[in-house]
């Protein structure tokens, strides 16, 4: 097998419209489709980033929450890069997002740090 690329990252959300808010206006995905599938009572909001297809928001009817995080088995977090950390963690704090403090990566010297989405997904956004 030979993967070529990232296709799409699934999150199922607890309240719909607070996080297609979320990943539309804090971190800027653009809709490229959105669905709503009455035989499921779900919507599919189909998102992209820079022209690349990224994340399949979905809603179910009252989905279980997340039982730990970010250490427990199954994806840990999700981690997007940006050119200045100060400045993203500055636009979190205006959108009332408190960020972890900023850190150190020992091994690439970059800057990270963790805020989590409506449903407390972690993210993480690293300095290029």
């Amino acid at each position: 097998m030979k993967i070529e690329r990232l296709h799409h990252i699934a999150i199922i959300c607890s309240d719909y419209e607070r996080s297609k808010s979320f990943y539309t206006h804090i971190l800027g995905f653009h809709i490229e489709q959105e669905v709503y599938r009455k035989e499921r009572q779900s919507y599919k909001l189909d998102l992209s980033l820079n022209g690349q297809y990224l994340i399949e928001l979905f809603s179910f009817p009252h989905p279980p929450a997340r039982l730990t995080r970010p250490e427990a088995t199954g994806l840990r977090h999700l981690a997007f890069a940006v050119k200045d950390v100060e400045a993203a963690v500055k636009f979190l704090n205006l959108n009332n997002i408190q960020p972890e403090p900023v850190r150190i990566d020992e091994f690439t010297d970059r800057k990270f740090t963790f805020f989590s989405d409506p449903d407390n997904l972690p993210i993480e956004i690293y300095e290029l």
